[in-house]
C-alpha cells in the first residue's frame, strides 16, 4: 500500500495515510463531528507526538490511557473530543492486536469477497455500517483493494463517478464537490424533519 491520498490536504499527513493502513483506519475513525482534513491529519499528528514516523497498534494499545488522552489533547487537539477519541483509537488498536496481531492491513489482505470485507470492517470498534461502507469504497477507489462485489458492498459510496464521501476525493476540486453533496444531504434531512413536524 503506497499511494498518495488527498484527504488531509497536507502533503506529509496524506503520504502517511497512503502508506500506512493503520493511519488510514485511524483517520476514518476520527472522521466525525469535525472537518475531514482535521480528522485525516490526526494520524500524522499522533505519530509525531509519539516520536515515530508511523502508528504502531501494539504501542497505542498498551499506552497508558490518561497519557494517550493527554497526547491527543495537546494544542492543536487531534479532535474536538480528544479524550473520548483517544479511547476509541486505543480500542481500535486493541482489537487489531487481538484479532490481527496488530497488522491493520490484515483486515483486508487476501479477502476476495466484498461482503466479507464489509463484515470485517463493521466488526472494528467505532465502525458502523456507513463508516465501513465509506472505508470499503476508499479501499476500492483509491487503494486498489477490489475484492469481488466490492462496489455493491460499499452501496452508494461505491458508485463510479460519485462525489459522496472521502473515497471520492482526489484533490481540491473533488473535495468541493463532496462538500456540496454533504451540504445538500444535510439540507434535505433538515427539510424532511421539518415536513414531518408540520405533518404530525
Amino acid at each position: 500500500m503506497d499511494v498518495t491520498l488527498h484527504l488531509a490536504q497536507d502533503p506529509e499527513a496524506d503520504r502517511l495515510l497512503g502508506r500506512s493502513p493503520l493511519a488510514a483506519l485511524t483517520g476514518m475513525l476520527l472522521d466525525q463531528q469535525i472537518p475531514m482534513e482535521w480528522a485525516f491529519k490526526g494520524p500524522a499528528t499522533i505519530a509525531q507526538r509519539l516520536g515515530a514516523d508511523d502508528l504502531d497498534a501494539h504501542e497505542i494499545a498498551a499506552y497508558d490511557p490518561e497519557a494517550f488522552a493527554a497526547l491527543l489533547s495537546e494544542k492543536p487537539a487531534v479532535h474536538r473530543y480528544p479524550g473520548s477519541m483517544a479511547g476509541r483509537v486505543q480500542q481500535l488498536c486493541r482489537y487489531l492486536v487481538e484479532h490481527y496481531d496488530g497488522d491493520a492491513e490484515a483486515v483486508w489482505r487476501g479477502v476476495d469477497d466484498g461482503k466479507e470485507l464489509l463484515k470485517r470492517l463493521q466488526e472494528l470498534p467505532g465502525f458502523g455500517k456507513q463508516k465501513a461502507q465509506i472505508f470499503l469504497a476508499l479501499l476500492g477507489k483509491r487503494l486498489g483493494v477490489r475484492p469481488t462485489g466490492w462496489r455493491e458492498a460499499a452501496g452508494a459510496y461505491g458508485e463510479e463517478g460519485s462525489f459522496r464521501s472521502v473515497a471520492d476525493i482526489t484533490g481540491p476540486e473533488s473535495l468541493a464537490k463532496v462538500r456540496a453533496h454533504k451540504q445538500e444531504m444535510k439540507a434535505a434531512a433538515k427539510a424532511a424533519k421539518a415536513a414531518k413536524k408540520t405533518g404530525a
